[in-house]
């Protein structure tokens, strides 16, 4: 077996032991349609002999009667067997195809951050839906074909070889001829099946950075060279997908090739037979009906071997997706925090991070004890953000550890860690849900007093009071319906009402204005109060009542200390500070 073949025998033993088998009884009631659906084939050319002989050239009016039955019956046999297997095999295809786009998409939610560093939204959004749409055309074309069409040929082929075993040769003698076409088709639509589904990725990608950018594409008025940059991309994928298909197309026209030889060799051979009279008017129009529906079988069939080798393409990147393994996991024995999280002292003990080779953190150390608030300052590309991500394992440290309570992070489940923290960030993500479903996420028992009262802290509640649905208001695409203002305050909000023992605030406040930042600074110094509270501060006129801060310079602790002990120091938070302080 070759290295090829091995490969797609894994990749269907792989989608038969996770999906197919799982709608087995569905499968096997549609193949017992296709058998018959394919059997009816070769009834229809049986009963073209007794027409021909007993009604058009003996004229046996007897025989008129059973004949038509037969047809009939032959006719709506087929009917029922072709409505049954499609309905049972869209009906299994369709589920299948949503069990695989959920597995990818919990599958991929548990992978590292950083491959979504290396995999743009638009690819990974072309792996979920355009590949396991593509990878479809197995059950709903590749399995039919299968059934129906390989039982058909059978039912033909009987039939055939009932009436002459020697016309049969001469109509399938240049078959073996078609055999090396088809395989050199086979691989090269693979091939470029597997380049058009890239350049479809590309195509989703470039199109997610459009749609996500559009206002900076306006105010850049850069219109025409985005819409150049996608017809280059399309252009790409055209060519390829475009190739994929012409060899495609080109594999069903060697069994018209061979259609074409075998009935002239039929017709030259046996022609003289009739006129003889070794052979019957009616034996040759059951043949000739016999090879001419024969040759539609073997022309599906042809092109089934295409139709795989185009969906498999697309089955080995939707198998490279589930190959990938996160390696940042809970541990197999998790251990449970000693005291109560609020109570945990936080500890940063010669961290280390790097990025590409490039170190954000270097040996980076302090301690962030319960109940106090931490804050880190520090020019950008300090490392700030990075000590959040190590924190809520985001990432894990090349070196070093993070420590709660005294037990490490990386003995905690991963979720139970997760759920110590709440966070606010400068970007304040949001959803395409309602703003009600924005603020709570996955907060359990939410009663509509808290919620109001996490509003009402937030500074929220006259806002959404204006909104035509109130809080049910759908908040856009990335929250696109909302200012800067308004998106921050729903992420306060959400920390708010998620009520963690530790919060991490990256610039809570950074896009309000100076009256709402009172109130939510207000509620933000309530939200803090007996909690261990790390913030990471670019005015450092909102951090002077911190307990303790921290000073980091390239990815290491510089300093620490309170607000007025740090400028008594001098060093670089005094020079940070008259900076700031100057331009204010």
């Amino acid at each position: 077996m070759t290295k090829a073949e091995t490969k797609a025998s894994s990749i269907m033993r792989w989608m038969w032991r996770d999906y197919l088998r799982h709608h087995k009884l569905i499968f096997a009631v549609a193949f017992v349609f296709m058998v018959m659906e394919g059997a009816m084939l070769g009834a229809l050319s049986y009963v073209v002999q007794p027409m021909f002989d007993h009604i058009f050239i003996a004229g046996d009016r007897g025989a008129v009667a059973w004949i038509a039955l037969a047809v009939a019956g032959i006719f709506l046999v087929r009917a029922f067997a072709g409505f049954g297997q499609q309905t049972l095999m869209q009906l299994a295809g369709l589920r299948v195809i949503a069990a695989l786009q959920r597995d990818m998409v919990q599958h991929l939610m548990s992978l590292d951050s950083a491959y979504f560093q290396a995999h743009p939204p638009g690819t990974l959004i072309e792996r979920v839906r355009g590949d396991t749409a593509a990878a479809s055309n197995i059950w709903a074309t590749v399995l039919v074909a299968a059934g129906r069409d390989l039982f058909g040929l059978i039912g033909l082929m009987i039939v055939a070889l009932s009436i002459d075993v020697v016309w049969t040769l001469v109509a399938i003698a240049a078959v073996p001829v078609m055999l090396v076409p088809i395989a050199i088709l086979q691989k090269y639509v693979r091939k470029t099946t597997h380049a058009a589904r890239e350049g479809a990725a590309r195509l989703s990608t470039r199109l997610d950075e459009i749609f996500h950018g559009v206002n900076t594409i306006k105010l850049n008025t850069s219109e025409d060279l985005e819409n150049k940059r996608f017809g280059g991309v399309m252009s790409v994928f055209l060519s390829k997908e475009i190739k994929a298909r012409v060899a495609q197309a080109a594999i069903p026209v060697m069994a018209d090739l061979v259609a074409a030889a075998g009935f002239a060799g039929v017709l030259v051979y046996g022609g003289g037979q009739i006129i003889d009279g070794d052979k019957t008017v009616g034996e040759f129009m059951s043949f000739f009906t016999a090879m001419g529906l024969l040759f539609d079988p073997v022309r599906r069939l042809a092109n089934v071997s295409g139709i795989w080798q185009a969906a498999r393409a697309s089955l080995e990147r939707i198998q490279s997706v589930f190959e990938e393994r996160p390696s940042i996991l809970s541990p197999a024995q998790p251990t449970s925090l000693p005291v109560a999280p609020g109570q945990a002292d936080v500890v940063f003990a010669d961290l280390s991070v790097k990025y590409g080779g490039e170190a954000a953190l270097n040996g980076l150390s302090f301690t962030a004890k319960a109940g106090e608030t931490t804050a880190l300052v520090g020019a950008s590309g300090a490392g700030k953000s990075t000590v959040f991500n190590v924190l809520t394992r985001i990432v894990d440290p090349s070196d070093g550890e993070i420590s709660v309570g005294g037990v490490s992070t990386r003995d905690l489940e991963i979720r139970e860690l997760r759920g110590l923290f709440g966070v606010v960030t400068q970007d304040a993500p949001m959803f395409d849900d309602s703003l009600r479903d924005n603020v709570v996420l996955n907060t359990a028992d939410v009663t509509d007093m808290r919620f109001d009262q996490a509003l009402e802290a937030a500074h929220l509640s006259d806002f959404v009071a204006s909104l035509p649905l109130g809080a049910d208001t759908k908040v856009g695409p990335r929250g696109s319906a909302l200012s800067g203002g308004q998106k921050q305050r729903v992420a306060i909000a959400r920390a708010l009402l998620r009520d963690a023992p530790i919060l991490l605030l990256d610039e809570a406040t950074s896009a309000l204005d100076a009256a709402s930042e009172a109130h939510v600074q207000a509620a933000l110094d309530e939200l803090s109060r007996n909690r261990t509270t790390l913030v990471i501060a670019h005015r450092l006129s909102t951090i002077r009542q911190a307990d303790s801060i921290v000073v980091m310079d390239k990815g290491r602790v510089v300093d620490q200390g309170r607000h007025e002990e740090l400028l008594e120091r001098g060093g670089i938070y005094a020079r940070l500070y008259e900076l700031q302080f100057s331009e204010e």
